[in-house]
């Protein structure tokens, strides 16, 4: 018995300091450097991501399998995974360890992200990616034996079902992996100073036969400007990972139950009096729409999606009465708020995401159509506007629109004109028309401005344009004042909110691609 409880207690012994060894990841030198630069580690990342001692770690053991030589250098394989609670509610997490082989993915390391992808899909777990890494590790991946043990053995790796909510950070060099996770989440920040790409410059390089920059290869600006792959940006490490637990803040854990419901912010809805006041006298003038969000919605509660990217559109999610809401809304202070293609694109991920994660959908108008011309063609603007419409005719959601001033063209239809909202409102100085009335003075009458006659035939169109008539058909169901929107809009998401389902609509767009 004494020989037995000594090789037991040896035994123990060996596996603490195993688990010593993996929790020390790639060393204390490499470690410094990284709090030189300022940046967290993958395990103060976590710490700051999650409640506190709520991290529980699967897969700490976890060494290369390929090169028996690497055992000691792979303390966890480069990734760290397990299971952890945000704001109460548990998740699943993957933080990457650039210190161990710059976090490249692995057959080990694989299979531990696996693991708790499945799980969190499976038991209704958000699953949250922390990520930089160098891509697949070479030779590991290298001829067909590689690519076999590697590649292409779990489907599951490339699936969005959107079961539950996935969300992600690009810090620091985020090639392979990092990138794919990123632009299958839901919700995707990257930290200024960071790159995120199929490929890592050197590689690129070499492909090409020409140096690569930085910054044009996969920064920040081009992914929030251009790509429109990160949905926010910021400065450091904190502000992403905090930016990931207030997303998840307006998110049910799964699709098969309705968003968390907060307390109303104190001081919500004291600016609604003089909500009037933000609209110009003219008609053409243009205003913050922003300033209209901040008044209708819980105080502090506006949380922008995409803010540098399609930006006559704009998107967030915020709280209204405590609920959780998509907000949808035009943006006159660029390009008058015409949807360009990269707005299209932006409001289309958006109702994929609302829909799939049964968040009501609140569409504030002022647009005068879609923006059209040589440039719009070429950016294949019929495709994304179509992609427009039928995304809306798939929405399962309770809906609202309010047209604040114009909704014109078939830009009408996709901001909630018609059926295609459950309720539709304006306020008295809504317009709607097949488009501008003083282009259709123009095409009707033959006349341009200045010429005689011009005001007088464009001041009849314009009153055509009117909410009035639309009114007395009750083709929009109601006027209200400005300063009624945000009790409104309470009253109907209420009237309309899914009571048979328990707030859980039909999920028609869980299949839509996250990127296309």
């Amino acid at each position: 018995m004494a020989d037995d409880l000594t090789d037991i207690e040896a035994k123990i012994a060996e596996l603490e300091e195993r688990r010593r060894k993996a929790l020390a990841m790639g060393g204390e030198k490499k470690l410094a450097r990284r709090r030189n630069t300022g940046e967290l580690n993958a395990r103060e990342r976590i710490d700051h991501l999650v409640d506190k001692d709520s991290f529980f770690e699967t897969g700490l053991l976890g060494t290369s399998g390929v090169y028996p030589e690497d055992h000691d250098a792979t303390p966890t394989d480069g990734k760290i995974t397990g299971y952890a609670k945000i704001g109460g509610r548990d998740i699943s997490l993957v933080v990457n360890d650039f210190t161990v082989k710059g976090s490249s993915t692995s057959a080990t390391n694989s299979k531990k992200v696996g693991q708790v992808k499945r799980t969190g899909t499976e038991r209704g777990m958000p699953i949250a990616f922390v990520g930089e890494s160098t891509g697949a590790r070479l030779p590991d991946a290298m001829g067909s034996r590689g690519m076999g043990a590697l590649l292409g053995n779990d489907i599951s790796q490339f699936q969005r079902m959107r079961d539950t909510p996935w969300v992600a950070a690009a810090l620091g060099f985020s090639f392979g992996s990092s990138a794919w996770l990123a632009c299958c989440s839901d919700f995707a920040v990257m930290r200024r100073g960071s790159t995120m790409a199929v490929s890592s410059p050197r590689l690129v390089s070499r492909a090409i036969g020409q140096s690569v920059d930085l910054e044009e290869l996969g920064g920040w600006k081009l992914h929030a400007e251009t790509t429109g792959q990160i949905d926010m940006v910021v400065d450091t490490d904190e502000e992403a990972l905090d930016a990931i637990r207030t997303f998840l803040s307006y998110l049910p854990s799964h699709n098969k139950e309705a968003p968390p419901v907060r307390d109303v912010t104190p001081g919500s809805g004291e600016g609604m009096a003089d909500l009037h006041k933000v609209l110009p006298e003219k008609r053409t003038q243009v205003y913050n729409m922003r300033k209209v969000l901040e008044a209708v919605f819980d105080k502090g509660s506006l949380f922008e999606l995409k803010a540098r990217f399609g930006r006559p559109a704009i998107t967030a999610l915020a709280r209204l009465d405590g609920k959780s809401v998509g907000v949808i809304a035009n943006n006159p202070q660029h390009r008058g708020g015409a949807l360009d293609t990269q707005a299209c694109e932006k409001i289309v991920d958006f109702l994929v995401m609302c829909d799939s994660f049964n968040i009501p959908i609140v569409q504030l108008v002022d647009t005068p159509g879609f923006a059209i011309g040589t440039d719009a063609e070429r950016m294949r603007a019929p495709g994304r506007i179509i992609n427009f419409m039928n995304a809306m005719t798939l929405v399962s959601v309770p809906r609202i629109a309010v047209i604040l001033r114009k909704s014109y063209g078939r830009a009408y239809v996709c901001m909630g004109g018609g059926k295609h909202s459950d309720t539709l409102a304006a306020w008295p100085t809504g317009e709607v028309s097949f488009m501008d009335p003083r282009f259709a003075t123009m095409i009707v009458h033959g006349l341009e401005e200045g010429d005689e006659g011009f005001e007088e035939a464009f001041a009849d169109v314009q009153k055509d344009t009117e909410i009035w008539d639309m009114a007395s058909i009750y083709s929009v169901h109601d006027v209200i004042k400005p300063s009624e929107t945000r009790d409104f809009l309470i009253r109907m998401l209420d009237v309309h909110r899914l009571r048979m389902t328990n707030g859980v609509g039909k999920h028609l767009m869980r299949t839509w691609p996250t990127s296309y």
